[in-house]
């Protein structure tokens, strides 16, 4: 049987006036705004901790396209649980994902194993780089140093950008049709399963309307410039409340 291979700076300163800087903070605020008006409003986004939704399409591993199904929960941007399910060589394949906190499991077919601490801190990363370009809300609080990024015209629109600094000390940045407002892309480097990096872009298209919460169903994810998911979003949903049983150790 055919084996599926899963596991696959130096500091610049810049001296800016510091009325510059408020200025740019600002401007980058007034995107994220926008944004959040257009995603369902700032108030009803600000409410949105815990969401499920699921997903179909295909992933591509070494130029193979393969298909998959998944179904997700998060709560806040630390509690995950994930389940993937996929057939790659004719072997299927499903993993269970989930984060608690601090502690992380990761379960191939009947195999558990306890995530290291490089691999919490990466899992955390995929969960925030999933939500907040549907929350948006959280960028515009403390924990996130903000600066406007260059305009792009992606597919026959003009998109304005932010760059969003993290506590983790990474960036990205997320880009937004000018005209309305909805996110596009997102920009980050990210890490793959066998430890290598990628430069990801991440497009959103085609929104539509979950109980006042708009949340775009078509996905497509690339690495270095290759397509890497393409996937369509369905029964998302936004919980009032999860079981905390849901993040505990897969069995």
């Amino acid at each position: 049987m055919k084996r599926f291979p899963f596991t696959t700076l130096a500091t610049l300163l810049i001296v800016v006036p510091f009325g510059s800087i408020r200025a740019a903070d600002q401007d980058a605020k007034a995107i994220l705004e926008k944004a959040a008006a257009a995603l369902g409003g700032k108030d009803k986004l600000a409410k949105v901790d815990a969401m499920t939704w699921k997903a179909k399409g295909k992933i591509s591993f070494n130029g193979n396209s393969n298909e998959f199904k998944s179904e997700s929960t998060v709560k806040g941007l630390t509690h995950f649980h994930s389940q993937f399910h996929g057939n790659f060589d004719g072997n299927a394949i499903e993993v269970s994902t989930v984060l608690n906190g601090d502690k992380g499991w990761r379960k191939f077919n009947d195999n558990v194993n306890e995530m290291e601490p490089d691999g919490i801190a990466n899992e955390k990363r995929t969960i925030y780089l999933a939500v907040l370009p549907v929350t948006i809300v959280p960028l515009l609080g403390a924990d996130y140093k903000l600066e406007v990024a260059k305009e792009e015209k992606i597919g026959d629109k003009t998109a304005v950008g932010v760059k969003a600094t993290g506590k983790d000390g990474k960036d990205f940045t997320i880009h937004f049709d000018k005209e309305s407002g909805l996110p596009v892309k997102l920009t980050a480097v990210v890490v793959g399963f066998g430890g290598e990096e990628y430069t990801q872009e991440t497009t959103f298209s085609d929104y539509k309307d979950f109980d006042g919460v708009k949340k775009a169903v078509k996905v497509e994810v690339k690495r270095d410039g290759t397509t890497f998911i393409e996937q369509e979003i369905s029964d998302f949903k936004v919980l009032d409340q999860v079981d905390d049983s849901k993040f505990n150790e897969p069995k």
